[in-house]
Formats: C-alpha cells, structure tokens, sequence
C-alpha cells in the first residue's frame, strides 16, 4: 500500500462526500432532535426538563460503547461488511425509536440508535487505510467541513417535520437517510484493508493491540484531549434548546442560531484542510486550543456578569465552536497516526474514549443548568483547561512544534513492545 493512497472505485470527492455522509447519519440523529425536546417531554410525560437532554445522553452512550464492538469486527472482517451491517440496524433501531411508547422505551431505543450509528467509526479506519501524515489530516477536516452541513441544517429540518407532522417522523427521517447512505456504500465503496492486515481476534493480539493504543503517548492524550473538548460542545448542545428557551426567550431563533454556530465549525474545518499541509497540525491545533481557552473565558466572564446579550452568546459561541473545529481533527489526526497497524482498534477504543467521556462530561455540565448561561461557558473553560493539560502530557510540555514522521504500518508483533 502506498503512504498517501491505495487504489478505490471512488474518485477523491466522491470519496470524501460518502465518508461524510456516513458521518452525517451520526449527527442528523442528534440534531433534528433538538427542536423537539419539548414536545417529546410533553408527548411523553417528562416531568424534569432537564431529563430531556437525556434523549441526546443515551444516544451517545451507545455510541461510545459500540465503537469498541465495531472497530475490532473490521480488523477482523473488513470495513466493507462492518459497514453495511451497522448501518442496517442503525435504520430499524432509528424506527423503532419513533413508535416508541414512554420515555423509558425511547431511552433504550436511543442506547441501541447510537450503538449501531457507532460502526460508522469504521470511516475513520477507512481514512487511515488510504492516506497517512498531513495528507490525513486534510482529508479528515474536508468530510468534517462537510459532515458539518448537518447541524446546519438538522435543526431547521427537524422544526419543518414538527410544521408538518408529529414528532416521531423525525426518527423515520433519519433511517431514511441512513438507508440511502447504505446504498451509496454497497454500491460504491471498495474494501480497504488489504488481506494481510487483517487481525485473528484472539485474546493476545487483542491486548497487543489494545496496548499499542493505550500506551503511545500521542495515542492516549491526543484521544483524552478530544473527549473533554467533545464534552464541552455536546453541553451546548444539550442545553441549547433551554438557553434559548429560558434565557433568551426566543425559542424561534434556536435553529438559525444553531445554524450559524455549525457554518462556523465548517469554515474552520475547510481553513484547516487548506493550510495544514503547509503549518502541520500541531501548530494549528495548539493555535486553537490557546485561543479556545481565550474565547471561553471572556464568556465565562460575561455570564457571570449576566451582562450577554443573544448578539454576544452567539458570536462567542461560534467562536468556541470554530476553535474546536480547528483542534478537533487535527487531534484525531495525530491521535490515529501512530496506531496505523491496528486501525481499526485505534479508531475503537480512541472513539470510545472521546465519545462516551465527552457524553459523561456532557451529561455532568448539563445537570446543572439553572436558567443560566454560567454552567455551559464555565464548564467549557474547563473542558479547555483539561485538554490543555492532555495536549502537554502529549508533547511533553512543548506546544507549537513542527510534524513528527508519518507513522508506518507496523506488524503487530511491534505492539507487544508497546507497554
């Protein structure tokens, strides 16, 4: 296999657009649901508004624990097939979500939604089974910049089902579109890991592997540097539906808004791709993480003062929002690097990890949102401060420093040094 490409039916946009859109079945089923949250809790009986959020928590939840199954299916199986299986059970659980009964049944429906929606993790191994280095890093900012169009729109299709029909035709909505992402992938993507990659899942090549990741410096921080950033962002969007709600009285504005905050995070992600090659990403992606802490802690200030108009929340939040665009995939980037050999279990236990921890953080900043804008813009300085702290463990105490060698396929034997 070449370092930056192998041979695929797929050209190199239609390549990034399916990638995309694979990525997209995971954020269409968080994001349409946004508009929602209130007639649901209505529909269904919840008494604690605050307990709607937990509609996005069991999602996520499920969707960090299934990458752990996913990604090792593919080491073993292929990509191909992995993704065609879980694709398939993300379009019947996302269906029978929407004839959900009580709050509860919606709940366990959500956990299995987001378990399924989690082998699209495999995308990720795709990637790295294709490309490597800076190269890497462009590709995976150009899906996120257009994965990135969801949330733009998510919230506006959401409120224009919820105009024309009951609240549960947004879940057949999104298998809907999970199934024509299906189709696209049977039809046109190739398998990508080559036969001689591919894993026995026995118990010692398994640990060997789950060594490598946990115990390559930039494998372990780099992934726990982008679980508390996720937290911080996954607050907002638990929450946003309630701020603008109960702190700016303008529950109509929240999918604009929304919107304006996602084309933020897009235009980020396509700056990245356009000048990582040439800065290389821990440049980029150390940048934006100083001026992510900035950002949040002029926020912070403001909600403390209680002194932030709408104008301002949304401005800073964009912010934020494009900062972490900047950091994010430049993080998963230099996360995957080093574990090429076992790809598919790097990008398990790395989704896993960012994942799940970013739903927990999520879920724990969420809890208290008192009709304020302190809790999110407090808890996202601190999700900041800690990925600060995972990005120094990572560089051992140096930020801004030039690229490290493209990591290689090693045999995984190589792993078993790795503890």
């Amino acid at each position: 296999m070449s370092e930056d490409k192998q041979d695929t039916k797929l050209g190199f946009t239609e390549f990034v657009m399916l990638v995309a859109a694979m990525m997209a079945t995971q954020a269409i089923a968080i994001d349409a649901m946004l508009p929602a949250f209130p007639v649901i809790g209505r529909a269904l009986h919840v008494v604690n508004e605050n307990h709607e959020q937990w509609i996005v928590t069991a999602y996520m939840t499920g969707l960090g624990c299934g990458q752990l199954f996913w990604g090792m299916m593919s080491d073993r199986f292929g990509r191909r097939p992995v993704l065609m299986c879980g694709l398939g059970i993300y379009v019947a659980a996302a269906l029978l979500a929407g004839l959900a009964g009580s709050f509860a049944a919606l709940l366990a429906w959500r956990f299995v939604h987001g378990l399924s929606a989690a082998s699209v993790v495999v995308a990720r191994s795709v990637i790295r089974d294709l490309y490597s280095g800076r190269p890497m890093a462009r590709v995976m900012s150009l899906t996120f910049m257009v994965f990135l169009m969801v949330p733009i729109l998510a919230p506006s299709l959401g409120q224009l089902i919820l105009w024309l029909a009951p609240w549960r035709y947004i879940f057949i909505v999104c298998g809907a579109f999970a199934s024509l992402v299906w189709v696209w992938t049977w039809l046109r993507l190739p398998e990508t890991l080559h036969p001689e990659y591919r894993m026995t899942l026995t118990r010692s090549h398994i640990a060997a592997a789950v060594r490598l990741v946990i115990f390559t410096r930039c494998s372990l921080w780099y992934t726990l540097a982008m679980s508390v950033m996720f937290g911080g962002i996954m607050a907002y969007v638990g929450m946003v539906q309630q701020i603008f709600g109960e702190v700016f009285h303008r529950p109509q504005l929240m999918p604009a808004a929304f919107a304006l905050c996602a084309a933020a995070m897009g235009v980020a992600a396509y700056l990245n791709s356009t000048i990582v090659v040439r800065f290389g990403m821990r440049r980029i992606s150390h940048a934006a993480l100083v001026c992510y802490l900035g950002v949040t802690g002029l926020h912070s200030v403001l909600a403390v003062l209680a002194t932030e108009p709408l104008w301002a929340f949304v401005a800073l939040q964009s912010a934020t929002m494009a900062c972490f665009a900047l950091s994010i995939s430049n993080f998963g980037a230099m996360a995957m690097e080093p574990v090429a050999s076992v790809a598919g279990i790097g990008a398990s236990l790395q989704g896993f990890t960012s994942t799940l921890g970013g739903a927990l953080v999520a879920a724990f900043i969420g809890r208290y949102f008192n009709g304020t804008l302190v809790p999110l813009a407090f808890g996202s300085l601190c999700c900041g401060a800690a990925s600060l702290t995972f990005v120094l463990l990572a560089e051992r105490g140096r930020l801004f420093r030039g690229h490290h060698a493209a990591g290689e396929r090693a045999p995984l034997a190589s792993a078993e040094a790795a503890g």
